[in-house]
């Protein structure tokens, strides 16, 4: 019994001990009827991002995302801002249903100078029906938030998460994801 319980401890020790050796960030945030874990390989000076995230939505809807976008530094008027342009793929599960698409978008974070460690983003993916499969014809995956870094490695935020797909050979669409949320962000 001992060994059995060793087995299966000690790997799961580990994984979480190197979590941050292979992540720049993980975030996870909740809306009243979802709760949503993200992990970001690359940390903002990067060119390159990529990450994956897993949601769970009341009623026993499972979302996975993966994400992969070329990243850099710009500004915004006079704002420091760092913005990504690419792909975020989505699948999901709802019982007798199940799709997901391939968006094509972005995402962008302007950071406001008067106020240190206070931040804008938000990011937008949209799937036409010739990147969606399954049961959708087309996937909008859209988000809103306002972030404050609380310590140098840790923001706090809310915002509003938007998912949705419009159902194959149907004028029906569901709202995979959707409400107010808040999270946190840690930075390793």
């Amino acid at each position: 019994m001992l060994f059995r319980t060793s087995a299966i401890a000690l790997p799961a020790a580990l994984s979480i001990a190197a979590a941050p050796a292979l992540a720049a960030d993980a975030d996870f945030s909740l809306t009243n009827e979802s709760v949503k874990g993200q992990v970001n390989f690359f940390d903002v000076r990067s060119d390159i991002q990529a990450g994956a995230g897993y949601t769970y939505h009341e009623g026993s809807r499972h979302l996975i995302n993966g994400e992969f976008h070329a990243q850099g530094q710009t500004a915004l008027g006079n704002l420091p801002t760092t913005a990504g342009i690419g792909f975020r793929g989505l699948l999901w599960d709802d019982d007798d249903l199940d799709g997901g698409g391939v968006g094509i978008g972005g995402y962008a974070t302007v950071n406001i100078p008067n106020v240190p460690g206070l931040s804008v983003g938000g990011s937008a993916h949209y799937a036409p029906s010739i990147l969606s499969f399954g049961d959708s014809d087309a996937v909008t995956d859209i988000e809103a938030r306002v972030s404050y870094r609380v310590i140098r490695n840790a923001d706090v935020y809310a915002g509003y998460r938007y998912v949705n797909t419009d159902l194959d050979n149907s004028s029906a669409d569901i709202n995979l994801d959707e409400g107010v949320m808040a999270g946190m962000k840690i930075f390793f």
